[in-house]
């Protein structure tokens, strides 16, 4: 029997909160490039990409719904994405050291009477970090598959100070809004269970992917 919706992503960080929260869903990996237009905003681009993503999955699993999400991070009108190395890690961390920043993570559900698209920004802002401190960081996270360079789960409470928003939106996959819309499509959790932060551990958390290429955002 297959499961009552697909998650188009590998993100391990949306594996787990759907997870925790009583969800059973399969995994397939969308095989689409993810865009990077200057001309749309970050609410529009995050949106454009989760979009692509489940409809790229429904084109396959026709009749089935699918959930795509897009995580991306704006400050002062620029929108980062992920880093291309450790050292563009660190420049990143540098640039957000005691700042406030913008989240923004776009979900597409698509099932088959249509699809419904939202976006969910929060404001995060980061503790003023030396050296030594996003070193440290690193040295427990790897940042070079997270937009933005960090992750909130975790040692994310060694380096940000505050969040205004929905927390799980800032983690990958905004469940307020999410579980929302799941139930208007007919998808309730098996078991009623409160969503909880994922630890480090949780990013190695074992998850069946159908994978003909690979997605690592947050």
């Amino acid at each position: 029997m297959a499961a009552p919706f697909i998650l188009a992503s590998n993100s391990p960080r949306r594996h787990a909160l759907l997870t925790e929260a009583g969800y059973e869903f399969e995994v397939v990996v969308p095989a689409v490039s993810e865009l990077a237009v200057a001309q749309l905003s970050l609410r529009e681009l995050t949106i454009a990409n989760a979009t692509r993503k489940a409809i790229a999955v429904a084109r396959i699993y026709r009749g089935r719904v699918v959930l795509a999400a897009d995580t991306l991070i704006a400050m002062e009108g620029q929108i980062m994405g992920k880093p291309r190395d450790l050292n563009h890690a660190r420049m990143i961390l540098r640039r957000l050291s005691g700042r406030t920043h913008d989240v923004c993570t776009a979900v597409c559900i698509v099932d088959p009477r249509g699809r419904i698209s939202f976006a969910e920004i929060s404001q995060v802002r980061f503790r003023k970090l030396t050296e030594s401190a996003i070193t440290k960081y690193f040295k427990v996270v790897n940042p070079v598959d997270k937009a933005g360079a960090y992750a909130a789960q975790g040692a994310g409470g060694n380096i940000i100070s505050a969040i205004a928003g929905s927390v799980t939106n800032v983690i990958g996959l905004p469940m307020e809004r999410t579980t929302e819309v799941l139930a208007q499509v007919g998808i309730r959790p098996l078991s009623e269970s409160r969503p909880q932060l994922p630890e480090a551990e949780s990013e190695r958390l074992s998850v069946h992917v159908s994978a003909p290429d690979k997605e690592t955002r947050r």
